[in-house]
């Protein structure tokens, strides 16, 4: 990148660079693929400018010129936001014709869509719209009005790359998408992340699911299978996300949320704390005194609950002692705590919480469990 765009964005007093999208990767290389072709010369350096304004300066690797076709490839760079895509390199493949029309496909390591709710038809390549749009115009902008052009976009890391992401779950199959709205990868950026999250939301809602299942992680997905026995079509992970997530749910119509998760997460929500990260709030031991004191429990468990640095060595003495009836008294409380989230909302979804450890075995429910699960299988 140029020194213009080597700039910063700060977070807590520390400055994190900027990086580029997939998107403008595929830009930058569809463009010096063409531009190589017309000059029958290499190229080794490229200009774009991203759809945010910003005008990015890059190297050009692997550049093969044959006839009236040339590659070229850009190295992907997350700045300091790095991702499964950082540091791969993502290749334009462009051959003129005289048809006067642009093409465009995915090749090698770009995925497939499979599923309806992204915004792509399914068999397309997930290439999304902006880039689709800025990788189109450039090869224009070189070839002029008359010339016609077919542009393959390929990446041969992507099939092994796309493991470390969501896309399967967003039935995007084979490869990574070419994504990016403005082109610019944004460090630390939450909003994105959240996101993310909330496309796999309006991917199943899309197929006309009116059910979901969220879940902080991996345990979540594991124990619905295990112990819910269903499969993993209801589940979206949340992440630290609750309350974004609930009101994603609820634009969305979704008529039943179930929140499933160890309490070390989502005991906070029972104190009204809806962004569960560490950084936002704590609050986990306080909440499960109150809740043991409520029922009368010992001031000696009290005490000893309260000097626990983890949930899990809270519920080791909380079951020892035999108070683990606090738990669906917790589960009630996350779903009144939602309801009053939602207190605003016309016809507000239906909401149910199980807790769990993390041997699998269920802490608590706010319903009996085999009622909630056979509601998730109607």
């Amino acid at each position: 990148m140029s020194e213009q765009q080597v700039d910063c964005v700060w977070h807590k007093g520390k400055a994190y660079r900027k990086g580029y999208t997939t998107g403008s990767c595929a830009t930058a290389a569809a463009k010096v693929a063409a531009l190589m072709v017309l000059r029958q010369h290499v190229i080794d350096q490229v200009s774009i400018v991203t759809p945010s304004g910003v005008t990015l300066h890059l190297n050009v690797e692997m550049p093969i010129i044959a006839g009236q076709q040339a590659t070229a490839a850009i190295r992907k760079d997350g700045g300091d936001d790095v991702d499964a895509t950082h540091g791969m390199l993502i290749f334009a493949r462009v051959e003129l014709n005289d048809s006067g029309t642009i093409t465009l496909r995915g090749g090698d390591g770009i995925g497939v869509v499979t599923r309806k709710g992204i915004g792509l038809p399914i068999g397309d390549s997930a290439i999304n719209r902006t880039p689709r749009q800025t990788i189109e115009a450039a090869v224009r902008e070189v070839i002029g009005a008359e010339r016609g052009a077919a542009v393959e976009i390929f990446a041969p890391e992507g099939e092994e790359r796309a493991k470390k992401t969501y896309n399967h779950r967003l039935g995007i199959l084979g490869g990574i998408s070419i994504i990016g709205t403005t082109g610019i990868v944004m460090p630390m950026s939450e909003e994105s992340w959240k996101r993310s999250l909330a496309l796999e939301l309006e991917m199943k809602r899309a197929a006309g699911l009116d059910k979901v299942i969220l879940v902080p992680g991996n345990h979540g997905e594991r124990f619905v299978r295990e112990q819910l026995q269903l499969d993993g079509e209801c589940v979206v992970t949340m992440s630290n996300f609750v309350g974004y997530m609930i009101q994603e749910a609820v634009r969305l119509e979704y008529r039943h949320i179930v929140l499933i998760g160890h309490p070390g997460k989502l005991v906070k929500v029972a104190a009204g704390i809806f962004h569960t990260h560490s950084h936002i709030a704590d609050g986990r031991m306080e909440t499960l005194v109150a809740h043991l004191a409520l029922m009368g429990a010992p001031f000696a468990l009290l005490e000893a609950v309260s000097q626990c640095d983890t949930t899990e060595a809270a519920l080791e003495i909380i079951s020892e002692q035999g108070w683990t009836g606090v738990f669906e008294r917790l589960a009630i409380r996350i779903c009144e705590r939602v309801a009053e989230m939602l207190r605003f909302t016309q016809s507000p979804p239906k909401c149910d919480t199980i807790l769990f450890s993390f041997d699998n075995q269920v802490l608590g429910s706010s319903r009996p469990l085999e009622q909630i699960a056979g509601e998730l299988r109607c």
